[in-house]
């Protein structure tokens, strides 16, 4: 899949990710934010990242300066209108998302596949917020985008062979590893990892063993490269909760249930790296 222009919607942690990999496939990246100060930080932070990528040999300055004029933020919805394939990663949250694909629907060229980069979340009522369902489909990058390996694909039932073809193409051209997964809730990656949270937390309430225990547990016992409670600050608490729920409401098993510690912090703002405290505390920026 060839592409020459292609939008991302949103300028977080993920949309900013996700806009260096495409623009490092040669293709223009158009990124809109919600807001000027949020657009301007995005540059802000691919400068710092391709200054790094310089500082260790990866790319060279000429490299990374021509990576970095691909990119050009927006405040406005319509400057996606002639992107071929626009991807949503704003906040995980269906009533937000399902407004922004009505928007793109009538703002972004009619041949234009519009892709989610939810991880949990229902693909298909996406899709149906369209007038072109065939041409929908999940696109799930992993944080960081730059370094993750993995995408997967979700196929809703209404997105066309040609659609999936595409999408599989464009992930391949950015150097990713593509798995086509099946529209439902968690997908593979957060349907497997997600209750192992949960279940860790509730290991916790139940004093099983204190938090740094069960961390070194998971990583010295099963080799895993961090603990779960260090993970939970690193997606975050607020979102861990959004998918828990993402996934209690599709299969209404007790096990994604989100345990009570998870929903008490999030009530008292400790959300993780984010906000410089969740399990554990993280000096701020």
């Amino acid at each position: 899949m060839n592409l020459r222009t292609v939008g991302v919607l949103g300028s977080g942690i993920m949309g900013s990710g996700i806009a260096e990999v495409v623009a490092a496939t040669g293709a223009r990246v158009v990124v809109r934010s919600r807001s000027q100060g949020a657009a301007d930080a995005l540059l802000a932070g691919l400068d710092r990242s391709l200054a790094k990528q310089v500082e260790r040999g990866q790319r060279d300055a000429d490299e990374a300066a021509a990576l970095h004029a691909r990119v050009s933020v927006t405040t406005d919805l319509a400057a996606l209108a002639d992107c071929e394939l626009v991807i949503e990663s704003v906040v995980e949250d269906m009533d937000v998302k399902r407004v922004l694909f009505n928007e793109l629907d009538h703002v972004v060229r009619p041949d234009a596949i519009l892709a989610t980069n939810t991880s949990t979340l229902s693909v298909i009522d996406l899709a149906m917020e369209t007038a072109r369902p065939q041409l929908v489909c999940g696109v799930h990058f992993f944080n960081p985008a730059p370094l993750m390996s993995l995408v997967e694909v979700v196929r809703p039932i209404s997105a066309s062979d040609e659609t999936i073809e595409s999408v599989l193409a464009f992930v391949t051209a950015c150097g990713k590893s593509p798995v086509v997964v099946k529209d439902q809730a968690g997908f593979v990656v957060n349907a497997l990892l997600f209750p192992y949270l949960n279940h860790a937390v509730r290991l916790l309430e139940q004093g099983v063993a204190s938090m740094e225990g069960i961390d070194l547990a998971m990583t010295g016992g099963c080799g895993f490269p961090m603990g779960p409670f260090a993970l939970l600050d690193l997606v975050g608490i607020d979102t861990s909760v959004s998918i828990l729920e993402a996934l209690y409401a599709e299969f209404a098993d007790p096990a994604v249930a989100p345990v009570p510690t998870l929903r008490r912090m999030v009530t008292a703002g400790r959300l993780g790296r984010k906000t410089g405290r969740g399990f554990y505390e993280y000096p701020r920026r």
